[in-house]
């Protein structure tokens, strides 16, 4: 594959900037997407160094670990846009993540693709960081819609059902333009690094099942876990936290 310059890289940041300046001139939370793109950048110009270690070390408990760290950090990036939230609320959103997440993981990497080793960090690692985003991105939106709906004086299984739906919107987007409107970062990037068409594809249509699956088990398991907290007598009731705060 062709290396990209610094240089030539730097243009990609131009609509960066568009959408930052847009964001400051309508008066909404512009720190927020600048920390956001600081945050990226440090974290991926970082991700090299760190993944080639893991590759190096092949060792299963260095995975675990890895793993572990994911899965803490999902859960709490997935509530980061709700305050108020209690460890109970945070515990329920980790094991939401964690058997979704994990089932499917442990599904495609051992059943559709069956590595040798299991732990083969070079699959296992980039796959788990696609199912857990994945997993985290639809409890956030769930936990949100929920809310709303809560506010609304809907019952909570009428919300829930709104706040399930509501998770999968992208995901389910995402299904229906694949191949038409898009080609997914898996298959472009195989077709790019010269691997057949037909097997990129075989290769997509297994990360959508993944990705589809562990949104939908972990949204219905958060929803359900949580039911307590939107039920009086139990707990403090979850607030969703404006993004203009």
């Amino acid at each position: 594959m062709t290396t990209i310059p610094f240089l030539n890289l730097g243009l990609a940041f131009i609509p960066v900037v568009i959408v930052i300046v847009i964001t400051w001139k309508w008066q909404s939370n512009y720190r927020t997407s600048i920390y956001a793109i600081f945050r990226m950048l440090i974290q991926l110009l970082l991700i090299g160094y760190v993944l080639a270690y893991l590759f190096e070390a092949d060792k299963s408990w260095v995975v675990i670990i890895v793993l572990t760290v994911m899965l803490f950090a999902s859960a709490w990036i997935g509530l980061r846009t709700i305050h108020g939230v209690t460890i109970k609320v945070y515990v329920k959103a980790l094991l939401a993540i964690t058997v979704g997440g994990v089932s499917v993981l442990a599904l495609v990497t051992q059943g559709v693709l069956q590595l040798q080793p299991w732990y083969l960090p070079s699959f296992v690692i980039p796959l788990a960081g696609m199912i857990f985003a994945t997993a985290m991105n639809s409890i956030s939106l769930a936990g949100e819609r929920l809310e709303a709906e809560i506010n609304r004086n809907l019952s909570y299984d009428e919300a829930k059902v709104i706040a399930f739906q509501a998770s999968l919107i992208p995901t389910i987007n995402s299904l229906f333009a694949v191949g038409l409107v898009s080609l997914p970062g898996m298959m472009t990037g195989q077709i790019l690094s010269g691997v057949s068409p037909f097997i990129a594809a075989r290769y997509q249509i297994m990360v959508m099942c993944m990705i589809f699956g562990s949104a939908g088990i972990s949204s219905a398991l958060f929803l359900s876990w949580i039911r307590s907290e939107f039920t009086s007598g139990h707990g403090t009731k979850v607030r969703t936290k404006s993004y203009s705060d």
